[in-house]
């Protein structure tokens, strides 16, 4: 009796034991699946991730309407300003360096080109286009605002830094073609004396994503 009670506590243990390597050996084959789910995921989103930069000098320009029939041809590497008596136009010339198709969104207008700040202004500050503006990968397009409110302390402040001329910024809202991965990109708008303005990148801000700084 003794013997056969001590080969029934052997089984227990053993199977109790077979029962734990199987859980273990389950628990590290689920983490392994999880790490290569994320992997592949991180490996997707890049695949479709844009980046905005100033298209190059040697590119072509780029024609740009807006609605009230008011039309401009952005140099490459550059940007078009102009006041009206009701409107101040700002557009630039912009490359999509990233892999993914670029939406743009929206932007914001920064009274300084390069204030030093680490943080991008709340997401409710920023103006959203009147339409989506597409920039596939590689390849060249335009981002274009405009101020219509005279009233607008924003619009005095446009008018004043494109009339002085003096360098302003420009944040610009945009994301995947999935409408996700928001990223901010701040242009700094150069004047030259011979009275173009050139585009430069000063930051880059992740929105949906850890900011890599």
């Amino acid at each position: 009796m003794i013997a056969e009670t001590d080969w029934v506590a052997v089984s227990g243990i053993a199977t109790a034991f077979a029962t734990l390597v199987l859980a273990l050996a389950t628990f590290a084959s689920v983490r392994s699946a999880n790490r290569a789910a994320r992997a592949a995921e991180r490996s997707l989103l890049a695949g479709l991730r844009p980046l905005l930069a100033p298209s190059r000098l040697e590119d072509p320009p780029q024609k740009v309407g807006f609605m009230d029939d008011k039309w401009f041809q952005i140099p490459g590497g550059g940007g078009v300003v102009d006041v009206g008596d009701s409107a101040v136009y700002l557009a630039i010339a912009v490359r999509n360096v990233g892999t993914g198709i670029a939406v743009l969104h929206g932007w914001h207008f920064v009274n300084e080109g390069y204030t030093g700040a680490t943080e991008h202004p709340p997401l409710e500050e920023f103006r959203r286009l009147s339409r989506d503006l597409y920039i596939a990968p590689g390849e060249i397009g335009f981002w274009q605002g405009a101020f219509r409110d005279p009233e607008e302390a924003a619009f005095a402040e446009a008018r004043s830094a494109v009339q002085e001329p003096r360098r302003f910024g420009l944040d610009v809202l945009y994301g995947d073609h999935e409408l996700g991965q928001r990223s901010i990109t701040r242009f700094s708008m150069v004047p030259r004396d011979d009275g173009r303005w050139i585009a430069t990148v000063s930051r880059h801000w992740n929105v949906d994503r850890p900011d890599p700084r």
